[in-house]
């Protein structure tokens, strides 16, 4: 080796002296090897002064930053077998294409963990092994980083789980054995035992029958070896508890005096179901040190291994570019070009949404009835709910009044109010919702009935109805017609039956359904709905959409610089189709024709999809940033661009993640042309933008009655039938779903 050779290896190695374990790997694989400088040129020039792609090659490359890569280079990227070298000490060894790891290769930590198996736009997807640095290994399927499909992991401590894996948990059929022999065969569900299944204890005891949060619940049978069993319902909490013994001649007396819940503090105590190592740093996150190739310019860029240019490099400024060429010469054919498109702003953010309802409001005294009787309703001793309900349950005239005088009776409290008569309409439906959806009744009662007052959203919705927002944002409460109550009853059987089968249900989550009626010569009766609020979240939410299908009157007649955070927007204004991951897309139109078939068969139509925006990046100037362009044609499996990789380094955190909630998408903005007011859908300009979404199917209480048959009819003279909102549910449900098919598509 030349003294040239050896002061640059030296040199190297003193970039990454901070990190033992890469001088040691260094050392190790690369022994004494040629360099080629970090700023040579990798474009040739002709005789003319014009550049030559140079054919693929084989280099080894010492970069400015010290990462170092050997192997096959083409157009200024890693492209064929290669490896690649971090200063942290990471390491990737295999295929590449762009630049991007892709194929078959190996990944490693700094901490000893390993990945080996095939990687697909950056990410670990396909078939792969991934040892952990505590001696776990998992051998099976991955997408995009995540362990998604069968799996075999194998944990350092003796225990094993052989089945399905979704989102990096466990998920669906599965066996987990533990070191002791103790074996469990059923379902999963993010990652705990849920669902029905069977416990083997290495003594012979078994379990069969429901579990839910890694412990028996519902029904359920426990046998001994001896033919034994105990059959009921199964709970931790002992009150809940109930079942038969039938114990075998030669056990009765043992039998007889057996606890079931030995079995929740004695048999399973030890069967805890091994968490795993988390990965400290995804390989898609690793940033390589290349050139940029467009035009021969040589200004080093930082580039992860997925694609993606670094945040804040190269970004271009939009605000500060003409645009007037961005989109007008798109499409040269058509008689109508495409108009000027204008950079995008994040809207006024409004400090609380509605007024807060104070003493003197005029609806004071209505807020603190409402409260009190949510507070009896819910706190009322029960008996514990089982999910199956008797028809009778769903009766109309299942409903309770109760008394609320001033001054208080046995089962009431004093109060300040005037005195006034509440109703609960089939309580036990609305109790076992609550149930069903989670929602812990301490939570509940504290959000709506807690010191914080309600606030009252500024103006009524269209329908003449008042809407009031609980201090914490989780819940909507929405006054009512007679109609609308009428409607809600009449389904309610139906809506309950849906929830419960699918739980990505879109449609409108309902946890009570109450009346107030003020005693006195005024006889007041104001009845109300309580919703789950769609836009609850940790995210600001920049752009909301209200979307029909329709265009009669769908628009927001106000300029953008009045737009605010809150504004609801509707078909005609919305300028983006959204594009979901895959899986997501499929779940969303088979969970959009099961949610529309239900409100056809009950005959409702007028409803539409809310839709909710958080963009990921803006600028401080308060523009909203494009994302880098489109994924490419590998097929690279991404929900969002920005700000995913931290996403998968907690595969729990995707429990956060639902149809219609917290989800990470991409949002291409359109254009509409100019000759086509009515255009509902706009062309694609190929600008997109991360976001966050939120949606959810809304006001499904609208029966196709009398008055929306007169009102097709009289709007069916003057305009086309096809553009207006109130049309026969049939057609209804077609054109809603048409239109919202056009506005989703699969990410691909």
């Amino acid at each position: 080796m030349s003294k040239e050779q050896s002061g640059m290896i030296k040199a190297w190695e003193a970039t990454i002296r901070r990190t033992q374990a890469a001088k040691k790997r260094a050392n190790s694989i690369f022994g004494t090897i040629s360099i080629t400088h970090a700023d040579e040129e990798s474009e040739e020039e002709n005789d003319n002064g014009s550049s030559t792609k140079l054919e693929p090659y084989h280099t080894e490359k010492i970069l400015p930053n010290g990462d170092y890569y050997t192997g096959q280079w083409h157009d200024n990227f890693p492209n064929g077998q290669g490896k690649y070298l971090w200063t942290d000490g990471c390491m990737y060894v295999g295929e590449w294409h762009k630049g991007k790891t892709m194929g078959k290769g190996r990944f490693s930590w700094p901490g000893g963990a390993t990945y080996e198996g095939e990687f697909k736009s950056g990410y670990m997807d396909g078939i792969g092994t991934y040892t952990g640095s505590n001696g776990d290994t998992y051998r099976g399927q991955w997408v995009m980083n995540l362990k998604h499909g069968h799996g075999v992991k194998s944990y350092v401590n003796g225990d094993w789980y052989d089945g399905l894996w979704r989102r990096g948990l466990q998920e669906g059929q599965g066996r987990y054995q533990w070191k002791d022999g103790n074996y469990y065969m059923g379902d999963w569900k993010n990652g705990v035992i849920c669902g029905k299944g069977s416990f083997v204890w290495t003594n012979g005891n078994t379990y069969d029958g429901y579990w839910e949060d890694g412990v028996p619940k519902g029904q359920g049978t426990f046998k001994w070896p001896d033919g034994s069993f105990y059959v009921g319902n199964w709970s931790k909490d002992p009150n809940e508890q109930n079942g038969t013994c039938y114990p075998s001649g030669s056990s009765l007396e043992d039998k007889l005096e057996w606890d079931p819940q030995d079995v929740y503090n004695v048999y399973l105590t030890d069967c805890v179901v091994c968490q795993g190592d988390k990965v400290s740093i995804l390989p898609s996150q690793k940033k390589l040190a290349v050139w940029n190739s467009s035009k021969g310019e040589d200004k080093l860029r930082r580039m992860s291994v997925d694609g993606r240019v670094s945040v804040g490099v190269e970004r271009a400024d939009l605000a500060d570019n003409d645009l007037s060429g961005l989109y007008g010469d798109q499409d040269h054919g058509s008689s109508s070009p495409l108009p000027r498109s204008f950079p995008l702003r994040v809207p006024k953010t409004v400090k609380m949404q509605g007024e807060t309802i104070c003493k003197g409001h005029k609806n004071y005294e209505l807020m603190l009835n409402l409260q009190l009787g949510i507070r009896h309703s819910v706190g009322r001793p029960a008996p514990a709910a089982s999910l199956d309900l008797k028809a009778s349950a769903f009766d109309p005239k299942e409903k309770v009044w109760t008394r609320f005088p001033p001054e208080g009776t046995k089962y009431t409290p004093p109060h300040q109010s005037c005195e006034f008569k509440w109703k609960d309409y089939c309580p036990l439906v609305f109790r076992t919702l609550r149930k069903l959806f989670k929602v812990d009744p301490a939570d509940y009662m504290i959000s709506i009935c807690g010191n914080d007052a309600l606030r009252e959203l500024s103006s009524p919705g269209k329908s003449g109805s008042f809407f009031y927002l609980t201090n914490d944002d989780r819940y909507m409460i929405k006054t009512m017609k007679k109609s609308e109550v009428k409607v809600l009853i009449r389904m309610l059987a139906a809506y309950y039956n849906h929830v419960r089968a699918f739980e990505n249900t879109l449609v409108t989550k309902f946890y009570g359904l109450h009346c107030v009626k003020l005693t006195g010569p005024i006889q007041k009766k104001v009845r109300f709905i309580i919703m789950g609020n769609l836009f609850c979240s940790e995210y600001a939410i920049h752009r909301r959409f209200d979307l029909k299908g329709s265009s009669l009157g769908r628009n927001t007649d106000k300029p953008e610089s009045e737009i605010e955070a809150t504004t609801i927007l509707k078909d005609l204004d919305l300028n983006f189709v959204f594009r979901l991951q895959n899986t997501w897309f499929q779940e969303f139109c088979r969970q959009v024709d099961r949610d529309c078939e239900l409100l056809e068969q009950e005959r409702i139509m007028d409803y539409s999809l809310l839709v909710g925006l958080h963009f990921r990046d803006a600028s401080a100037s308060g523009d909203l940033i494009p994302s880098e362009g489109e994924p490419e044609s590998e097929g690279a499996p991404r929900l969002s661009r920005a700000d995913m990789d931290q996403l998968l380094l907690d595969p729990s955190s995707w429990t956060r993640i639902r149809l219609g909630v917290n989800m990470p998408a991409r949002a291409e903005r359109t254009v509409r042309r100019n000759d086509c007011e009515a255009q509902l859908v706009g062309e694609p300009t190929g600008e997109y933008y991360d976001v966050i979404m939120f949606f959810g199917i809304i006001d499904i209480l609208q029966d196709y009655d009398i008055s929306k048959k007169l009102e097709h009819a009289y709007k069916s003279i003057q305009y086309d039938p096809t553009s207006i909102s109130a049309v026969d549910p049939k057609q209804y449900s077609r054109r809603f779903r048409d239109f919202i098919f056009k506005v989703f598509s699969e990410d691909d």
